[in-house]
């Protein structure tokens, strides 16, 4: 019986897993107040220190030009030019005003009065060199996919302005800018190493109301309250992290009180935990099986269709997700209510016999506790359409690699669809164009390329999302990737827990208003 199964496997915690994160969360190196609130019961909520157990591990050593930046951001450490309200508008940050000078120039106040955590001040010239550096990366962030962005102090204005230039009209660029992989860092965090590749120190080097204090690893950091911020004051002391890839360790820690929040709590624990302890949030989240149209059985488009024909997404959705996720109706979920207008389909036919004989390879990762269920369900679906199937399953920093260039025939990932800027053409962009930098299915189409080029071309409103959804239309059409469900995460917060941001773009978790009163055990 397979419930009774999973049952047993979800109580089986391994005591070792929840002593580390008990040690993970006392007394932290580099904390300001002596570990208050590590015990978590008796702290005034001002003095108390928020612990936090996250899903994934940094994978770059928190350099802000890589996806360790969101974390940061959901920290409260690191701040960018602008961010965006819930509408997906952009509002000032650390640009007080902007404005565009020509089809493709803008111009941006900066914020005066706003310190770095190493005590230098925010500058003009501060703000060039933080977009320079992330523009010149190699790779650069995803967001600046195709963008061409360059950056220079203003002339006319150079103790107060910048001016940001891309290669084309880009009539997103401020929301572009709220991309925590853009954050604007002192110029003593940027270094370059031996090859000439650009390092980011991230200890005390931003600007937001937490001051990041120690890094151990990929096991835990340090924050504390930054008393120089230029806005309003952190209500907590500081924060605790400890990065938990294991789904149960995660749970464990929220049930035992070891943890204030708990990130992404699988949907597979949630019948061992009080409800009052777990927050739904929908998510701008796809879970999608990427297939390789380069090469391999899923060159051929006829087999990608026959796979796709195979595939129940609503048993998925049941048996794994325990129906806390919604079946996909398109790469873009509910979580953006205007997808629901998407134009119908017209995918190529599956042929009967396809998949007969086609030998394939499925590639997923650990640090999501439900991919790998993920994995099992859709071997079963697949080899009963004809397929033979077999699974690569590792930690994501061991396989990211191999699943950028093309090593399985198939990769199931869950996916952030408007991360960056709010808006989803830099996804479609990063992964479905022909120069995409997170191309998984590498997948190519000129028609496809044409049709991302008119979306991201289009300002914002009506016919941005018109022409986003016929993008989406080729890319389903041509079967490049299997959207299966739209996630919806599972936060855990103990009672004392207050203020806590429940953010479906995953940039925000604590923020100045966040408490932990007397009643987190």
């Amino acid at each position: 019986m397979r419930a009774p199964r999973r049952l047993a496997l979800r109580l089986a915690v391994p005591a070792a897993g929840v002593l580390l994160l008990t040690g993970c969360f006392a007394g932290s190196a580099g904390s300001s107040d002596d570990g208050a609130g590590a015990a978590g019961s008796t702290a005034a909520p001002g003095d108390a220190r928020i612990r936090i157990a996250h899903l994934q591990p940094p994978r770059s050593g928190f350099s802000t030009i890589t996806d360790d930046a969101f974390k940061m951001a959901r920290w409260s450490n690191v701040e960018t030019l602008v961010t965006l309200d819930e509408d997906g508008d952009a509002q000032p940050l650390l640009a007080t005003a902007w404005q565009q000078v020509d089809d493709t120039t803008w111009r941006f106040t900066v914020r005066q009065g706003v310190q770095f955590h190493d005590g230098q001040a925010l500058t003009a010239a501060a703000v060039v060199g933080s977009l320079t550096a992330a523009a010149s990366a190699s790779p650069p962030p995803r967001i600046l996919d195709g963008v061409g962005l360059t950056a220079e102090v203003d002339p006319a204005a150079p103790d107060e302005a910048v001016l940001v230039r891309t290669t084309g009209a880009d009539p997103l660029l401020p929301q572009r800018l709220s991309s925590p992989q853009l954050a604007i860092m002192s110029p003593a965090a940027y270094s370059t190493d031996g090859s000439g590749t650009t390092v980011v120190d991230p200890v005390r080097h931003a600007t937001g109301p937490f001051v990041l204090t120690a890094v151990n690893g990929t096991s835990s950091a340090t924050l504390d309250r930054f008393d120089g911020y230029w806005g309003q004051k952190a209500a907590a002391a500081g924060i605790d992290a400890a990065f938990v890839p294991d789904g149960t360790a995660r749970a464990a820690a929220l049930r035992t009180g070891t943890a204030d929040l708990v990130e992404a709590v699988p949907a597979g624990q949630a019948s061992l935990l009080d409800p009052a302890l777990l927050h739904e949030v929908k998510m701008p989240r796809t879970n999608t099986l990427y297939l390789n149209t380069s090469r391999g059985a899923f060159a051929d488009p006829a087999v990608r269709a026959a796979a796709r024909a195979a595939i129940d997404p609503q048993k998925i959705v049941d048996t794994v997700y325990e129906g806390r996720a919604d079946a996909a109706q398109g790469l873009l979920g509910p979580a953006l209510p205007w997808t629901a207008d998407r134009p119908q389909r017209t995918p190529v036919a599956a042929p009967a016999g396809a998949a007969t004989g086609r030998t394939i390879t499925i590639g997923t990762f650990t640090d999501r506790a439900e991919l790998p269920e993920v994995a099992v369900q859709l071997q079963a679906q697949l080899e009963a359409a004809g397929f033979t199937v077999r699974q690569d399953v590792r930690e994501y920093a061991q396989i990211e690699a191999d699943a950028l260039a093309g090593t399985f025939d198939a990769f199931i990932l869950s996916r952030a669809t408007v991360l960056d800027s709010g808006d989803p053409v830099a996804y479609l962009a990063s992964d479905f164009s022909c120069e995409g930098s997170f191309n998984i299915s590498q997948f190519c189409d000129p028609g496809v390329d044409a049709a991302i080029a008119e979306a991201s071309a289009t300002p914002a409103g009506p016919e941005r999302r018109a022409a986003v959804l016929a993008a989406e239309k080729l890319i389903l059409d041509a079967d490049a990737a299997v959207p299966m469900l739209h996630e919806r995460v599972l936060q855990g917060e103990q009672p004392g827990v207050a203020d806590a941001a429940r953010d479906p773009r995953e940039r925000a978790l604590v923020t100045t208003r966040t408490t932990v009163g007397a009643t987190a055990s």
